[in-house]
């Protein structure tokens, strides 16, 4: 069993999704072979050398659960996209690029964040391309705390208003960037969070059945992807 998540956005604001999370690790994830965390695991990271203990609480948990024998990979997000080495080290995890190919029950996937499917929002896109430059990151990871602090949550409130304000086709994924990336990718499947609009899209790829798989965020409930041999099942739990 395989196990596939995204978009938990943990903070210490929110306790009932830290409770949920540790209460999945040591119940379903256990019993899994890998657990895959697709983006926004945090809901903000300012660096590793930034860790807060409530993060490191969280790293601790992930350990725990790669020493007990599940291999666990985690995707950057567009809120913890400065999550490096040194927290991966300290949970045990791998740290995957975006996209990424993996074998799922003997077929080839795609997994992605989603954001960088999001194309219709030019303004996000720009802002992407600029905080994912490698020189900018240098710079973003070498600034000191306080200011990372301070544009941390610059970041996070304006992309709150923003996303009040914009309709929900632009925040949503770009249809015609879906059969791009399967083409590109040369698969059938892709799995994405970030939209936080839990689905299963059937679609047709130049007459193959092909399909995107949508996970749902833990906000005011929990979504888990369960790929297993009686194949891809994705369903909600609550959050108490």
């Amino acid at each position: 069993m395989i196990l596939l998540i995204s978009d938990l956005h943990l903070e210490e604001e929110r306790p009932d999704i830290t409770r949920a999370f540790l209460r999945f690790l040591q119940t379903r994830a256990s019993q899994a072979e890998a657990l895959y965390i697709l983006g926004d695991f945090f809901e903000a990271w300012i660096g590793d050398d930034a860790m807060t203990p409530f993060q490191r609480g969280i790293a601790q948990a992930l350990r725990q659960l790669s020493d007990s024998g599940t291999r666990i990979y985690l995707m950057h997000g567009n809120r913890d996209f400065l999550i490096g080495k040194g927290f991966c080290r300290e949970a045990g995890c791998t740290l995957l690029p975006d996209p990424s190919r993996v074998e799922l029950n003997g077929e080839s996937v795609l997994l992605m964040h989603g954001d960088s499917l999001c194309t219709r929002d030019e303004a996000y896109m720009r802002l992407r391309r600029w905080l994912r430059n490698p020189i900018s990151l240098f710079i973003l990871r070498h600034l000191p705390l306080a200011t990372r602090h301070k544009l941390a949550r610059k970041l996070r409130k304006e992309s709150r208003m923003q996303t009040r304000q914009k309709a929900a086709a632009i925040t949503d994924v770009t249809p015609e960037e879906i059969p791009r990336i399967l083409r590109e990718q040369g698969v059938c499947t892709l799995i994405h969070g970030h939209t936080h609009r839990p689905a299963e899209h059937q679609l047709d790829l130049d007459g193959k059945a092909a399909r995107r798989i949508v996970l749902g965020d833990w906000d005011q409930q929990g979504w888990a992807l369960q790929v297993d041999q009686d194949g891809f099942r994705q369903t909600s739990f609550s959050l108490s």
